[in-house]
């Protein structure tokens, strides 16, 4: 789906309240190459995601190695679309929960 960035009468395009969720996974045993492509997977589905009409923005992530953990942040009408999202790049048991940043 193709949507313009030209925008009549001065008002900005609207696809709705855009909320931002935190994706956690537990990366057992994970070094940076499989970090680097867990991230590549989630960007690729938030893509797709998007083009099939379901906006999903990947922003940021952060792995601790030590914990065994990783957390991403998303950004999407729901945390339905963020949950497909990382289903569609085989994320091991995420959890996904809405979350608040400044």
């Amino acid at each position: 789906m193709w949507v313009s960035a030209f925008h009549r009468g001065g008002r900005p395009a609207s696809v709705g309240c855009v909320q931002s969720f935190l994706v956690e996974t537990y990366q057992p045993a994970a070094g940076k190459a499989e970090y680097r492509a867990v991230v590549s997977r989630l960007r690729a589905a938030a893509r797709a995601l998007t083009q099939e009409g379901a906006p999903v923005t990947y922003r940021r992530s952060i792995f601790v190695p030590l914990d065994e953990t990783c957390f991403h942040l998303l950004e999407a009408v729901s945390s339905d679309a963020v949950a497909e999202a990382a289903r569609r790049a085989e994320v091991r048991a995420p959890r996904v929960v809405e979350s608040i940043s400044n």
